[in-house]
């Protein structure tokens, strides 16, 4: 059994100089507890994500302004049609362009049945033969063809070249009454926006407490670590004064024994507690983004004793209640269904408008068909909508939006409550955080003075090993609880913090 342990020591010190040398032959980075959280906030995925949806937020915020102004929009049409527009039939086409052929006929023929109604038979032959030598001389008076001319064109214009059609258009529409939809609309993305500030506000403080914990659990192996090496010197030389004593014959083989057996358990805590220190830098590394190998030392870890936290002065529960993003979450919540009832009320309302068109079309529609731009129309007037009936679906919305209001409203109640008592339990370990460390400091004290005496009793052979090993075991059982009231006093100093809403940064 001996053997056994001597071989456990000296693995655990070929483990510990091994550990030193890898150590040894990098850097160290050293990092305060600022340091830390700063890191940590800047590599968190968890708030990058919050800050992109309080980033969303603005964008909606803004959204939801753009609401105020008008909103201008053009479009523009191309069509082909297949066949022409026809605005009269085909008969009457044949009319128009023929009237003046029909009229000058119609003249020529009524002129010559009041020649063929004289009585006497010679001057009606004549005067048939007169007029038509006059009708077929070429420089009679023609009134046909202008007539027909202007049929023809009048035609045309019945006749619109619609086969290829271009329309453009500008609109411009103007809200001016929307029964308070607007305004209330935007201030719920004030709302909003504040509600994702929260959110975020509420996951960093969480990461930094987490990054507290670790920051100073790293502190207590560290300063544990420290301790085992001071206990394992302590062991030796107790080592090296039992086997003195039994060169003397004043002690016994199985003594030796007994110290042999403290001093190899001493060694094992000290790998483990190297161990457990280069697992728990691991784990910071990971947290504040650097690589799992990284070689870094905290800035309090190498410190002779562990420092006290600040405690600011206690906040009122008003204060506190105010500055907890929980509560802020909750309250914000509640007057955003507030604004959304609202906002479902003035769907119920009556809407006006202004709208204002200018509208462009080629052939021109303004101006006869002509295939041209020139010349367009401009309109504007007030759209007015009046909801009638809906089957009751806005009064069931509205009666929903504030019954989460109410919820809310309760749940924020609620939530002021459990931070009551959540800062009242946390006032309460400070303060026996505070007076753990006082007796445990008082401890150390008396159990650093029973170690002087033990050894000086020992080394002049009046106190056996069992009371010596005794001293011993005490005095790190006090060391241990001094640094572990320590760190507890500066966690529960961060929990109060983080319970009373004040910012860890």
């Amino acid at each position: 059994m001996n053997d056994n342990m001597t071989k456990i020591g000296k693995m655990a010190v070929m483990t510990g100089l091994l550990l030193c040398c890898t150590l040894a032959g990098a850097q160290p980075r050293t990092l305060t507890l600022a340091d830390c959280r700063e890191m940590a906030v800047a590599q968190s995925k968890e708030l990058d994500q919050a800050r992109i949806q309080t980033e969303m937020a603005g964008y909606d915020r803004k959204i939801a302004l753009a609401n105020y102004f008008p909103k201008v929009t053009a479009a523009g049409s191309y069509v082909y049609n297949n066949r022409d527009v026809n605005l009269i039939s085909e008969e009457q086409s044949a009319r128009l362009t023929s009237a003046g052929t029909t009229l000058d006929n119609a003249f020529w023929d009524a002129l010559k049945g009041q020649v063929g109604g004289l009585e006497n038979p010679t001057v009606r032959t004549v005067a048939l033969e007169l007029l038509n030598q006059m009708q077929a001389s070429p420089n009679r008076i023609d009134i046909a063809t202008p007539i027909n001319a202007i049929g023809q064109e009048i035609d045309a214009t019945l006749h619109p070249d619609l086969h290829n059609i271009w329309a453009g258009t500008v609109v411009v529409e103007q809200p001016l009454f929307a029964g308070g939809k607007i305004i209330y609309s935007n201030q719920m993305a004030a709302l909003a926006q504040q509600l994702a500030q929260s959110k975020y506000d509420m996951a960093e403080a969480e990461l930094l407490l987490d990054v507290d914990q670790a920051y100073w659990q790293i502190v207590s192996i560290a300063n544990k670590e420290l301790l085992a090496e001071e206990y394992v010197e302590l062991l030796s030389q107790l080592e090296a004064d039992v086997d003195h004593a039994i060169e003397a014959g004043v002690a016994t083989p199985s003594d030796a024994l007994q110290v042999k057996v403290k001093a190899n358990e001493a060694r094992m805590m000290l790998t483990k507690a190297t161990n457990g220190l280069a697992l728990s830098k691991m784990l910071l590394c990971q947290r504040i983004g650097l690589p799992l190998d990284s070689q870094i030392v905290l800035a309090d870890e190498t410190s002779d004793i562990i420092p006290e936290p600040r405690t600011p002065e206690q906040r009122s529960m008003e204060d506190i209640y105010e500055a907890r993003p929980e509560t802020r979450s909750l309250e914000l919540a509640g007057q955003l269904f507030d604004k959304k009832a609202k906002v479902i009320r003035a769907d119920g309302l009556p809407t006006v408008a202004f709208m204002g068109a200018f509208t462009l079309t080629n052939p021109n529609l303004y101006n006869g068909f002509q295939n041209t731009w020139q010349g367009g129309n401009l309109s504007a007037g007030v759209v007015v909508k009046i909801p009638i009936v809906h089957g009751g679906e806005g009064v069931w919305k509205y009666k929903k939006a504030k019954a989460e209001a109410r919820l809310y409203q309760d749940q924020l109640e609620d939530a002021k409550q459990k931070i009551l008592l959540q800062v009242t339990q946390q006032r309460k370990l400070l303060a026996e955080a505070q007076q753990k460390q006082e007796l445990a400091q008082a401890n150390l004290a008396a159990a650093e003075e029973n170690l002087r005496m033990a050894t000086v009793g020992h080394e002049a052979g009046v106190v056996p090993t069992n009371t010596a090993l005794a001293a011993h075991t005490a005095w790190l059982s006090a060391h241990s609880e001094c640094i572990d009231a320590g760190i507890e006093l500066q966690m529960t100093a961060a929990a109060l913090q983080k319970a009373e809403g004040m910012n860890l940064k």
